[in-house]
């Protein structure tokens, strides 16, 4: 048996070594990474087709023993050769399958002896060889296991190839993106302006980019300024008209991560129930049990404003809960504060939807927080979706637009927006166009400094394409 090895720093190149030197059908034995190479140890297809027949001057292909001294040896031979032959072609035509062994074939009798010939008692019959069928079997094995080597070798360096185009794609259309934009800075300086007054606001370089992709031509720094701050007003989605929300009632939780303000905002909410409907239309519920003093400042709350506050611990306390307040006009959950990355967010989500009853959530929102922070709790309490959002903590806050972008894309509710500690003074109906004249208002001074202007078409290259964004409304 020839076995030739053949070495390349890559699968596809000892392929085509072997190729070259064993012609396309030679059988692959083995493939295997060694010392930063690729090893592979083939076979010739015609060395391969002669393991099969044995050689002329080999044990195996010698005739079997004579031991039924009662048949005539030369129809013996034959009847034997013929039958090995047989199935040797059978196991050759299907190399890829294991064949069942074939059943043993008996020569045919051959003419008697003369009756001159001294008898002799019958020795048992030897069994044949079954070398050569253990041969066939181990080398289908090993050609089904270079098969399967070589196709998972096929995938792997497919799916680097498809790796290597996608990071080949990406630096083409950042490049393209950022001769784009320095080519807008030159023909349309107006653009430039907003793009900074947007970038200081706080607002996201992808949202900047789409608004200004979408920039009617012809239009001044003033008209540009003014139509995105309409487009950004016109998507930023507010409670019109607060009755619509105190006069209907229902059971609402306020959730969110640990120190937003969850428990202040629904005292200030409380507060504008029971101004409106009375203390005996409105139950408060705490699932806070892990904080030290959490419970007490809601009773506290509760006591100022001549509220029970019922505490519960599980879905189960909460299902009994609800329902023996089932006739309250308005019932308010303050939740646990738990990090956007906690398993127990999921498990708060389905305690809130499986209390047999219809929870509406509000997720607070932290001013003060960023982007990518904001982004991950609105995914994290999304759950089967928000009924709305309140923004805490607005004085706190050195920019808006960080939060405001957020609840843009995300398409977000607000409620309201909170500015201080004060129940119930502290709390206000959102207004979208104040809002976002503040976002703008409060960096306006330190938009010109912000970004240097061989930063911005690498800002707005690294910028890509947000799906969410098709469904803002330019007007």
């Amino acid at each position: 048996m020839n076995v030739k090895k053949f070495t390349a720093p890559t699968s596809r190149e000892a392929l085509r070594k072997v190729r070259e030197a064993l012609g396309p059908d030679a059988v692959i034995l083995s493939n295997r990474p060694m010392d930063g190479v690729v090893e592979i140890l083939a076979l010739a297809n015609d060395d391969a087709a002669s393991l099969a027949s044995p050689a002329a001057d080999s044990p195996m292909a010698a005739p079997q023993p004579q031991l039924d001294l009662d048949e005539a040896p030369a129809a013996r031979s034959a009847s034997i050769a013929q039958a090995y032959d047989e199935a040797m072609a059978a196991r050759l035509n299907a190399p890829l399958n294991i064949p069942q062994r074939p059943a043993p074939v008996r020569p045919a009798a051959a003419p008697r002896a003369a009756a001159t010939a001294p008898a002799r008692p019958a020795a048992p019959r030897a069994a044949a060889p079954a070398q050569p069928a253990m041969d066939m079997d181990r080398i289908s094995a090993m050609v089904a296991d270079a098969v399967n080597a070589a196709k998972a070798n096929a995938a792997a360096e497919m799916s680097t190839m498809m790796s290597e185009l996608r990071a080949m794609r990406g630096m083409m259309e950042t490049q393209l993106a950022e001769l784009s934009w320095g080519n807008t800075q030159q023909r349309d300086p107006h653009k430039t302006t907003v793009l900074r007054e947007m970038l200081a606001a706080g607002f996201s370089a992808t949202l900047s980019r789409y608004l200004l992709d979408k920039l009617p031509q012809g239009r001044s720094a003033a008209d540009s300024r003014d139509w995105i701050r309409t487009v950004l007003t016109r998507n930023l989605s507010a409670l019109g008209n607060e009755d619509a929300l105190l006069e209907q009632g229902g059971v609402f939780a306020l959730v969110g991560p640990t120190g937003v303000g969850k428990t202040t905002s629904t005292a200030k909410l409380a507060a504008r129930c029971v101004m409106r409907h009375g203390p005996e239309k409105l139950a408060l519920i705490t699932t806070d049990a892990y904080r030290i003093g959490a419970h007490e400042q809601l009773r506290i709350y509760g006591k100022i404003l001549g509220v029970m506050v019922h505490s519960v611990k599980d879905e189960a306390d909460l299902r009994i809960a609800l329902k023996e307040l089932k006739n309250k006009h308005t019932v308010l959950i303050d939740t646990v504060g738990v990090s956007q990355r906690d398993q127990m967010v999921t498990e708060q989500v389905a305690m809130l939807q499986g209390a047999d009853a219809d929870v509406k959530r509000i997720l607070c929102l932290n001013a003060t927080a960023t982007q990518e922070t904001l982004n991950e709790v609105v995914r994290a309490y999304q759950g089967s979706g928000l009924a709305g959002c309140i923004m805490t903590k607005l004085d706190e806050a050195a920019s808006l637009g960080n939060v405001l972008d957020v609840v843009i894309r995300q398409k977000l509710q607000l409620y309201y927006v909170s500015n201080g500690q004060r129940v119930p003074e502290d709390l206000h109906l959102a207004k979208p166009a104040e809002l976002i004249e503040r976002a703008f208002s409060l960096k306006q001074g330190a938009a010109a400094t912000q970004y240097a202007d061989s930063e911005l078409p690498l800002l707005m290259a690294a910028a890509g394409a947000d799906s969410m964004l098709r469904e803002v409304h330019l007007g």
